[in-house]
């Protein structure tokens, strides 16, 4: 995750061009009389004690204003200055801005009080949004450091055509009433404001200082009662500092939208009880990587109002991934094409630690769909995402999968050099750009920064899963990643200590002084694909193979062994212990499920110090994975629920009545740190597509980020948010946050309606008679177990390799990708009760592990 200038200082404005969220008191004067700070405000005296940057000449018009005419062709904000410098500040003072300004209509200026120079510090960032008429402005901020010589900055480039300023009544004074930020939380009833699921769970929370039990009532669309009850008092909730009830109304099973709740005389935003919810949730929570693509131009047609230019593809003023050589510092004798990959977060920088997790997850949404018992691969099938690669026979959750995998291959150490094999830890600008920026017109240099073993790493457990799910699709790629991978195992084992280091500029640090956690995944990951006894061992002999890796804030990229768990307990395999493996997810489930059931807000998180982390809603959704894997495992609906009950608080069942989703909910975020998804600072931008998380409560903003430093001081856990552009330590998009978010929701959409699951009626033997060169016999045995005859059967199953199907025998097989499907042929079509046919078939695989199936489905039920 990388802030836009980790030294910005952003204060609140009392203008209302700052938005309703933003609330800020009028300035006050202090007792004695505060002495204005500018020098010749009004202009009286033509342009004294005001300058600007070259291009620019400074004159007063006939009606005493400075105009000047602001050249066109420039592509950031800073470009073109008109300014002040000399100013003092008074650290814990709170000044009040004041100017009249016009210009070219609805364009946006920055108004900056601010360090004169690098790293130019901050004390006030605002960005007003001009009229053709003088507007006057008004902004109040707070000192955060002494500072004897502050700038008064207007910057007015960044427009393609030539205009006019018009600046007049500068003042800066002391003695304003401190800016004061309380958030809108909305009626005090909270629910899930997207939808439930007709069986599923239902809950709601109550923000009330009752102490007894209070009644409430659930009305449809139209205002007509439905059901009614009593809530149930919860006390004080740590994470939120309330007092609070719940609601359960989980035995209404209507479905319809716009349904209401109404206790203590608040009714909540509407919600619906509906089918299926959260389907388009789970596509457009993809459909978000299409528009972080870095290396081509984004299609209006296909992401419509979010078209852009190709981004570093080394076109003026951009200088490009195609030719990329390491920094200055720790410098090289290569370069790499680096073109192509998802941007990270908000910002032009590319990770490799940070791509690995999630191309990873997105690859594990196919494999889930293919492995589960609820899995649905047509869900993920091709053509069901706004990509350009539709209907070319590959799932499109790979397709952009591919996206990523390819760039972090591009990331390699070439052959013949020192290190040749691991992978370069990232790539970002020298330094880092303000807000907003479009890729395209990004004109800072970039760079390689070292190679690290926890990114080597990364790309051999993330080059081995590509191994094994393009199998089917694309043998030369999926072979072109497991040579990656297994070189990118062998450089680690060889080097297994080279850290990326803190700190640093343009981009994040990502640093991660423990690799363990990574060569378990990584091994895990090679031995499911290959099966090799070393792999085997690797994974077998790692301290985390038996540790407690499901940790109370949750697993992320910094900790990845909780990855390869999952996968083992999952992803067909051999494993001996397997049985251990799987009891161990649901362990580390049932721990998350009772914080979940120990939280008024049903929050599946609940670190012992009461802490919420930077990407607290990512942390979340990572504990729900694990929830959803132990209902995967073991079929308990208990785990089930509880995924669907924590889904409820990121999408507004939380004490700030937020949905950190944009696009989905009455309070929806809309305005995450994004230098093109920037329409809070330009009106020409969009916001983030529909299907975005921001990454939430974070009870240690306020220690890096200024608009948390302003705004959230002391805050609750659930309260360290704020739904603002600048704050990039609560309210940041990053591709790790949102490939949770996919998977979650697309579990939970594969739940149908969350009734009981049908009873199993059948069972299925597959077994292995042989291998040889590559071929394999196979036989395969279903047993209907029910009391009624099965006409016509059809059994469908999915490799999870290379295998395909060749010769067969009693049956009719046919193969799609890595799907099989099996149908009766007229001899054997019928299944009597507690009978059983039996079929084979001689099958092939290019290399790897051949594994038994996980996955058996006849007519549709999902076999044991």
């Amino acid at each position: 995750m990388s802030p836009a200038r980790r030294n910005r200082a952003v204060a609140l404005g009392a203008a209302a061009a700052l938005g309703a969220s933003l609330l800020v008191a009028s300035p006050v004067q202090a007792d004695d009389e505060p002495v204005e700070q500018i020098t010749n405000g009004d202009f009286s005296d033509g342009t004294t004690g005001w300058w600007a940057t070259e291009g620019i000449e400074l004159a007063v018009s006939d009606d005493g204003a400075l105009c000047v005419d602001v050249p066109g062709g420039t592509s950031a904000a800073w470009d073109q200055i008109v300014g002040q410098n000399d100013i003092p500040l008074v650290a814990g003072e709170s000044y009040s801005l004041t100017f009249t300004a016009s210009g070219a209509d609805g364009l946006p200026v920055r108004a900056l009080v601010q360090e004169p120079v690098d790293p130019w510090r901050t004390h006030l960032d605002e960005r007003p949004v001009l009229t053709g008429s003088p507007t006057e402005y008004e902004y109040v901020f707070t000192a955060s450091t002494d500072m004897e010589d502050a700038q008064l900055a207007f910057q007015i480039g960044g427009s393609e055509e030539p205009w006019t300023f018009c600046l007049d009544d500068v003042s800066l004074l002391g003695g304003a009433e401190p800016p004061v930020y309380e958030p809108d939380t909305g009626p005090r009833v909270r629910v899930n404001q997207v939808g439930y699921l007709p069986q599923g769970p239902k809950n709601a929370t109550v923000v009330t200082d009752a102490e007894e039990a209070l009644p409430w009532t659930l009305a449809d669309a139209e205002g007509a009662v439905v059901a009614e009850g009593s809530t149930v008092p919860q006390g004080l909730d740590e994470s939120s500092g309330q007092n609070v009830h719940t609601i359960d109304f989980g035995d209404v099973t209507r479905t319809g939208e716009g349904y209401t709740l109404t206790a203590d005389g608040e009714t909540s935003h509407p919600f619906g009880i509906t089918a299926d919810p959260y389907a388009a949730l789970a596509t457009d929570a993809l459909d978000f990587y299409y528009t972080q693509r870095s290396g081509v131009e984004i299609l209006d047609e296909l992401a419509p109002g979010y078209g852009r230019e190709a981004g570093h593809v080394g076109v003026a003023p951009n200088q490009g991934d195609t030719e990329v050589t390491c920094h200055p510092s720790d410098p090289c004798d290569y370069s790499l094409d680096v073109s192509g990959g998802w941007y990270d977060a908000g910002d032009h920088g590319k990770y490799v630690v940070n791509g690995g997790i999630s191309v990873h997850q997105l690859m594990s949404v196919h494999e889930r769909a293919h492995t589960a018992p609820t899995g649905d691969p047509g869900r993920v099938a091709d053509s069901t995402l706004s990509i350009p690669e539709r209907d070319n026979g590959v799932p499109d959750v790979l397709d952009e999968a591919r996206w990523e995998m390819e760039f972090l291959l591009s990331m390699r150490v070439p052959e013949g050099e020192e290190l040749a094999g691991m992978a370069h830890h990232k790539v970002h600008d020298e330094a880092w750009t303000g807000l907003p920026l479009l890729p395209a017109d990004d004109p800072q240099p970039r760079y390689l920064q070292p190679p690290s073993t926890a990114a080597t790493l990364n790309l051999a457990a993330s080059a081995a899963q590509c191994a094994r799910v393009f199998a089917p699709y694309d043998a030369d790629f999926a072979a072109t990643c497991l040579e990656a991978a297994e070189t990118a195992w062998d450089a680690a084992v060889a080097n297994p200590e080279i850290y990326a280091p803190t700190g640093g500029q343009g981009g994040g640090a990502y640093d991660d002084g423990d690799v363990t956690d990574e060569f378990y995944w990584a091994a895990a990951e090679l031995y499911l694909t290959t099966g090799a006894e070393e792999y085997e061992e690797a994974v077998t002999s790692s301290e985390q193979h038996t540790a407690d890796v499901f940790s109370e804030h949750g697993f992320s990229w910094q900790n990845t062994a909780a990855l390869g768990r999952l996968q083992l307990a999952t992803v067909p395999n051999s494993l001996d212990g397997l049985d251990g493996v799987r009891a161990s997810v649901v362990e580390g489930a049932e721990e998350y499920v009772s914080a979940l059931e120990e939280s008024p807000y049903g929050i599946a998180y609940a670190p012992e110090d009461g802490t919420f982390v930077w990407g607290s809603n990512s942390q979340i959704l990572n504990n729900l994975v694990v929830v959803a894997t132990a209902y995967d495992i073991g079929g308990d609906t208990r785990f089930r629920d509880a995924v669907m009950e924590g889904m409820d608080y990121v999408l507004g069942r939380n004490a700030l009545n937020q949905s950190y989703v944009t696009g989905y909910g009455e309070n929806a975020a809309m305005n995450q740190h994004s230098r093109w998804y920037a329409h809070q600072l330009d009106p020409d931008l969009p916001n983030p597509p529909a299907g975005t998380l921001s990454g939430g409560p974070n009870s240690d903003a306020a220690t890096w980020d200024p608009v948390a430093q302003a705004n959230l001081d002391g805050c609750a856990p659930q309260f360290c948010y704020i739904d603002d552009i600048e704050s990039w330590a609560t309210n940041e998009l990053t591709i790790n946050w949102n490939a949770p978010l996919a998977w979650v929701s697309g579990f939970v959409a594969d739940q149908g309606d969350a009734g009981l699951p049908a009873g199993a009626s059948c069972e299925v033997d597959y077994v292995v008679h042989g291998e040889w060169d590559g071929r394999f016999t196979t036989q395969v045995t279903i047993r209907n177990t029910g009391e009624e005859a099965v006409e016509g059967w059809e059994l469908v199953w999915s490799f999870s390799g290379s295998q395909a199907v060749d010769r067969h025998w009693s049956s009719t097989l046919e193969q799609s990708g890595p799907s099989v499907t099996a149908t009766n042929t007229d001899w054997n079509g019928t299944i009597d009760p507690g009978g059983e046919v039996t079929f084979g078939f001689i099958g092939t695989f290019e290399s790897g592990a051949n594994a038994v199936p996980a996955r058996f489905a006849l007519n549709g039920s999902v076999c044991h």
